[in-house]
């Protein structure tokens, strides 16, 4: 069972730095906003294969002309098998899978004519849990490393493709996998 502070901690950690960088972006008026489908490929526990599908969302303030620090909140969910017990003999149990990563870090990129490439280094945290024949839950750091390219479709409507190289520790062990995501920045 989670402690109530770790609660608080999860969730008011990002809503904090959201309030900031929103803060920052309307004062400067320099940042973007994405929002788009998410697929990730990254294991939980050993054993377990399969890839989630969901969101990825972002916002950006920049505070130097090609420096920016970024909040971003993923959900992917799904369902997946692991090896598990059966009246004490293995068995395959699938489970529904439901992860929630909450990042923020720098990002540095460069507008070339209608082009913005872009890479990034977050940090935070990632929760996932999972139910129906497995029922539990764990908490993780997590980091990324990744990039990206915005291209401008018109005005400050740009459309992105982003592929990360996400690390996690659930369960006691490390898990490595990708997280691409696709969708619309709006720049401002």
């Amino acid at each position: 069972m989670r402690k109530p502070q770790n609660l608080v901690f999860s969730l008011g950690l990002p809503v904090f730095l959201l309030t900031l960088l929103a803060a920052n972006a309307s004062a400067q008026l320099a940042g973007n906003a994405f929002f788009g489908y998410s697929y990730d490929n990254t294991a939980i526990s050993q054993g377990d294969g399969g890839s989630l599908n969901g969101w990825d969302a972002s916002l950006e303030g920049k505070f130097a002309p090609w420096i920016g620090l970024v909040l971003d909140i993923d959900g992917h969910y799904g369902s997946r098998g692991y090896t598990g017990l059966c009246g004490g003999i293995p068995c395959f149990v699938g489970a529904n899978v439901a992860e929630h990563t909450f990042l923020f870090g720098p990002r540095v990129s460069v507008t070339v004519s209608r082009f913005r490439p872009f890479g990034e280094f977050l940090i935070g945290g990632s929760h996932v849990s999972r139910s129906n024949g497995i029922s539990d839950s764990n908490t993780s750091f997590a980091n990324v490393v990744g990039g990206g390219l915005d291209y401008k479709v018109f005005g400050p409507l740009w459309f992105r493709g982003q592929l990360d190289w996400v690390e996690t520790r659930f369960y006691g062990s490390t898990q490595n996998g990708v997280r691409f995501s696709t969708g619309v920045s709006v720049h401002f």
